[in-house]
């Protein structure tokens, strides 16, 4: 059976197509960082309490505290680039959430429970003794679970044979299991969490370290330690997943692959002197080659998605039916809405440094 026979017809789109491909990639850029930065101080929080000595567990109890705020962060910016992708790739996301369907809207339960466990983890710290460990652990195993959820539904879209599967199992359970790059796919965005987590963290020392706080440094190398250690293993996990990608993907014949060839190699050069001033103690630096870097990885899943998806479609193909005002309004709420935030979080750090400073 020909796989394409089961494609839906793509609607229309108001504007041409790199605008809303522009916004895709800006909107899961800020996602992917709110996520590793909540999925990664939760796997350092929980690390924490099977450490050794009072200040991990207290500095556990800090970075939970601030969980459900990443949490809600998180989810809030992977709205807009799920919607994007449905304008773009509409026809083939909306057939992989239904062939996968009992799990994709079993996400909606599994944050729920992670959201109230995160502010049980928080607010009931004191009380919660000897469970506190478990509690953090679900916690965490849920966040992962749900990324596992969503890896196999944005590999599923590609992998069009693997539709008529649907046809034995009919029930919405189908899962992406036999696809080579999923686990690697997988593990290389969950491994990006504790490194971008314990940037997070050796950020947020580094503020206090200059603001005077005498236990700032002890904290900072424990970040950069967490980010670099976990940065080198995600480099040999991304070497798997590239070796494993269908072939003819990665070659310089066609403009996407050299394109995708390029940026990855990209990716790996800046990776290296984030890793340097991660081992030396310098988070600001190593952020800024990070972001870099992170930047280069979203654009080579997008190109990788371009590529996988050749056979059957380009979103240049979409026809545009032009109504402009409806991306006048959001990239005015968009601009405002970053503004708003930008105004929060300085808020909420003076608060944080006038509290320090009165304890």
């Amino acid at each position: 059976m020909d796989p394409a026979l089961l494609l839906p017809s793509p609607d229309a789109i108001p504007v041409p197509w790199g605008w809303f491909q522009a916004l895709l990639l800006f909107t899961f850029f800020c996602h992917i960082l709110l996520m590793n930065v909540m999925l990664g101080t939760a796997c350092i929080a929980l690390a924490g309490h099977f450490g050794t000595g009072g200040e991990r567990a207290a500095e556990s109890h800090r970075l939970a505290g601030a969980l459900p705020f990443t949490i809600a962060f998180a989810v809030n910016f992977g709205v807009a680039p799920l919607l994007f992708v449905q304008v773009l790739y509409g026809q083939f996301v909306y057939v992989s959430s239904i062939l996968m369907a009992r799990f994709w809207l079993a996400v909606i339960a599994l944050l729920i429970a992670s959201y109230s466990l995160a502010y049980l983890y928080k607010y009931r710290h004191d009380r919660l003794g000897g469970s506190r460990p478990l509690v953090i652990g679900l916690v965490t195993l849920l966040l992962l679970t749900i990324g596992f959820v969503y890896v196999n539904n944005f590999t599923l879209m590609h992998q069009l044979p693997g539709w008529t599967r649907y046809f034995d199992q009919p029930h919405g359970v189908l899962l992406n299991l036999a696809d080579r790059t999923l686990w690697p796919r997988y593990l290389h965005f969950m491994l990006s969490a504790p490194a971008i987590g314990g940037l997070a963290l050796a950020l947020y020392h580094a503020w206090r370290q200059r603001r005077g706080a005498e236990d700032a440094e002890v904290q900072i190398r424990r970040g950069c330690r967490w980010f670099t250690h976990a940065t080198l293993v995600n480099v040999a996990v991304g070497l798997w997943f590239t070796a494993v990608l269908p072939k003819g993907v990665l070659t310089l014949s066609t403009p996407t692959g050299l394109w995708l060839t390029l940026t990855i190699v990209a990716g790996l050069v800046t990776t290296i002197p984030a890793l340097v001033y991660g081992f030396h103690g310098r988070p600001v630096a190593a952020t800024a080659w990070t972001l870099a870097t992170v930047a280069l990885m979203v654009g080579a899943r997008s190109l990788l998605r371009t590529a996988l998806l050749a056979p059957w479609f380009s979103p240049a193909d979409l026809a545009v039916e032009p109504a402009w005002s409806p991306l006048a309004v959001f990239l005015v709420f968009l601009v405002a809405g970053l503004a708003l935030i930008a105004w929060m979080l300085r808020f909420a750090a003076r608060a944080t440094a006038s509290g320090e400073a009165r304890s």
